[in-house]
């Protein structure tokens, strides 16, 4: 093995409202939302400058060009969530989704999509169908092998083959994987090794786990979270665990900017010189506000590891291109 082998991983769940699903946040939250038409061609644009692989991992219910071809496409078995405002189906699609991609820009992205599959080096995997909840009460194991079925068919009408797949609010349900290995899904973006990152429902997180995590944001506080190829390989699909959420700028910490970029860095010099791994991963409607401070912190990143590669030989790839090379050097053993 050579000295330095480390690997960059970047993904994005992209999923406009269908990670929020209410009116209210929609008032809140739209320009948020609204941004991202804007923001991800320009995060498009810096990896192609940067030379980075990145995964969006997409709804399924963005695929859609009219709410007609939508509503034809619907698993026939849908999760029951004991929190009813989970659901992403009846009523609420009935009244709160528009007819088409051009009227409606909070539940479609047919666009967007397209501009991901035009450019280089770009995957698309998938976010589930609906944004499933894989651990909240209601959901069953059919629910999800319906759900997950419906977004690797809409993909494949698209022109995508879907092999990597990010759970919605990281909860990972490992009687699920399965599923998705029979589903020819070949990996999956795990949690950070640490208590204040496992996967839980929403009832059960608390205030305590959420304030260490920001904590944890700018200082280190559980660890680099870098991988070795080895705890990667340990269940039936590949596991590219999460290293760190890139936090959005948020004006009441921005004398704090530094001490976020630097824990970012030194974990990614880290990875760099340890032969690891380091995955960074975000919403594009994280950027959809605060262009300027977002994107400029993004780039710091970049031009970081741009500088790690030289020296380094430290090397971007989507989830599915590493799971690909992880599995290759298995049939070579």
């Amino acid at each position: 093995m050579a000295k330095y082998s480390g690997k960059f991983i970047v993904s994005l769940d992209f999923e406009l409202m269908w990670g929020v699903r209410d009116v209210a946040t929609r008032e809140t939250y739209g320009e948020h939302l609204r941004g991202v038409h804007k923001a991800l061609p320009i995060i498009l644009d810096y990896f192609t400058k940067y030379n980075i692989s990145g995964t969006f991992a997409t709804v399924g219910l963005l695929f859609f060009e009219t709410k007609n071809e939508m509503l034809s496409s619907l698993p026939d078995q849908q999760p029951k969530y004991e929190d009813a405002n989970l659901f992403p189906y009846g009523d609420y699609l009935a009244k709160q989704v528009g007819a088409d991609s051009h009227l409606d820009r909070y539940h479609f992205a047919p666009e967007l999509i397209q501009l991901i599959k035009n450019t280089p080096k770009q995957e698309i995997g998938t976010h589930t169908f609906s944004h499933f909840y894989c651990m909240e009460p209601g959901q069953t194991l059919p629910d999800f092998t319906q759900d997950i079925k419906a977004a690797v068919d809409i993909a494949h009408k698209r022109g995508v083959h879907i092999t990597s797949i990010v759970f919605p609010r990281n909860q990972i349900n490992n009687e699920y994987l399965d599923v998705c290995a029979g589903m020819g899904i070949t990996n999956y973006r795990g949690n950070e090794d640490s208590w204040i990152y496992a996967s839980r429902s929403g009832a059960n997180e608390n205030l305590l786990r959420r304030f260490v995590r920001l904590l944890d944001a700018y200082v280190n506080i559980s660890g680099h979270h870098c991988y070795a190829d080895e705890y990667m390989k340990q269940n039936n699909i590949i596991n590219i665990p999460s290293s760190r959420f890139l936090r959005p700028y948020f004006a009441r910490l921005r004398l704090l900017e530094g001490l976020r970029l630097r824990r970012i860095k030194k974990s990614m010099s880290y990875a760099a010189k340890n032969g690891l791994l380091y995955h960074l991963w975000w919403h594009p409607h994280n950027f959809g506000i605060d262009h300027d401070q977002n994107f400029s912190f993004m780039e710091k990143i970049l031009k970081h590891y741009e500088d790690l590669n030289k020296k380094y030989d430290f090397t971007s790839y989507s989830m599915s291109g590493f799971a690909k090379v992880l599995s290759d050097q298995d049939v070579a053993d």
